[in-house]
């Protein structure tokens, strides 16, 4: 059985970028080892901290615990906030012949960047378990995308306050208007929870094939099929949480879920899972999927920088993250999906994708039509 990844969920700027930008954070899973010898493999990340503490904590000492002599230093801009900046330095430094700030990136940004040719392109001779990858989540990510773990986004809800969850988008936005306050989501430029609930309000108007041709490629002319998504979000603005309160960020909207602000909300699965499983969720919150459309989600891509001094060791890196025992570990620390086929995996985690259903998510948007999404929400739909 082999785990599908339908559709989609950020990127970041460089240590060496922090002077011009003011905004990357920076940090190493051991000290830079530039006096020792040692290899230093720069990872730059895009997303959220549960991405930033999977690499740091996890990730990074596991691969440098397999190989000696090799170190990761970790670099992260939350929510991809800077991807422009990112995608023109490495583009600058290609251009110049110069080495990037980064030998593997794991960002929202990676299909275009590949797309633009400024990643290495790959394919089951240089990342040997891409073979075990269904071809079509290998084939979203361009010739230079390398797919590791994936997630969905889902509806949670309090079972204190919600005898029965809505099925489908219909009966969500008609609950919402029922149930003025005990709803919100983040801006989607904040996150991707966020920005699925926008995509997928949207999408209800939206023909197929228009919507088809907007998740390949730009298509501006086509934007004029959003309004009456954008007009159904803004008629909704009473009747989220405090009339009109959109949190900032994926995690505000699990902590006012999580502390009975709200009794309903769209969420991340990886991080709801990781929320449940630590405590910071109550067990009594639970987690659907809709239909009709569903929610969005998807593949997390890696990229290889083509013109990083250290490719050798960023493709190591890469494949190693791919090797089932590293797979086992982003489902288990943070409830990622597995990109590899589920029978190279442990039995018990095996069963905990069991009832997954994957065939009912959607591909997101192409890069460019989300931000524009991004833009005309911040412009059309918060309240004034």
């Amino acid at each position: 059985m082999k785990l599908r990844f339908a559709l989609g969920a950020a990127a970041a700027v460089t240590a060496t970028a922090l002077a011009l930008t003011g905004c990357a954070q920076s940090s190493t899973t051991a000290a830079n080892a530039g006096d020792t010898g040692a290899k230093t493999v720069k990872v730059f990340i895009s997303g959220d901290t549960n991405i930033q503490n999977l690499w740091e904590k996890d990730l990074g000492p596991a691969f440098e615990k397999a190989n000696p002599g090799y170190k990761v230093q970790v670099t992260i801009d939350l929510h991809g906030e800077h991807d422009a900046q990112t995608l023109a330095k490495l583009s600058s430094s290609i251009e110049q012949k110069k080495a990037p700030d980064f030998d593997l990136v794991d960002g929202g940004f990676v299909a275009k960047a590949s797309a633009a040719n400024l990643l290495a392109a790959v394919d089951a001779t240089k990342i040997s378990a891409l073979g075990s990858v269904p071809a079509d989540v290998v084939k979203a990510g361009g010739t230079g995308g390398i797919p590791y773990r994936g997630s969905s986004v889902l509806l949670a809800y309090d079972t204190k306050a919600v005898a029965t969850p809505p099925k489908t988008l219909d009966e969500l936005l008609a609950w919402i208007k029922a149930n003025p306050g005990k709803f919100t989501y983040n801006s989607p430029k904040s996150g991707g929870s966020g920005g699925a609930f926008v995509a997928t309000v949207l999408d209800k108007y939206v023909p197929a094939d228009a919507r088809q041709k907007m998740t390949v490629g730009y298509e501006k002319d086509l934007e004029s099929t959003w309004d009456q998504g954008f007009a159904e979000l803004k008629g909704l603005t009473p009747y989220v949480y405090q009339k009109g309160v959109y949190p900032n960020g994926n995690q505000q909207t699990l902590t006012l879920l999580a502390s009975g602000q709200i009794s309903m909300a769209p969420v991340w699965s990886d991080q709801f899972t990781t929320g449940v499983a630590n405590g910071s969720i109550p067990s009594t919150v639970k987690a659907v999927q809709i239909s009709n459309p569903s929610f969005t989600g998807g593949a997390a891509y890696l990229g290889i920088p083509a013109n990083t001094p250290n490719m050798d060791a960023a493709v190591k890196l890469a494949n190693f993250v791919l090797e089932p025992a590293q797979q086992a570990m982003i489902v288990k620390d943070i409830s990622g999906y597995p990109a590899i086929s589920l029978d190279k995996l442990p039995a018990e985690l095996k069963e905990k994708f069991a009832n997954a259903d994957t065939n009912n998510l959607r591909k997101g948007y192409f890069d460019q039509m989300s931000k524009d999404i991004n833009n005309l929400w911040d412009q059309k739909v918060p309240g004034q």
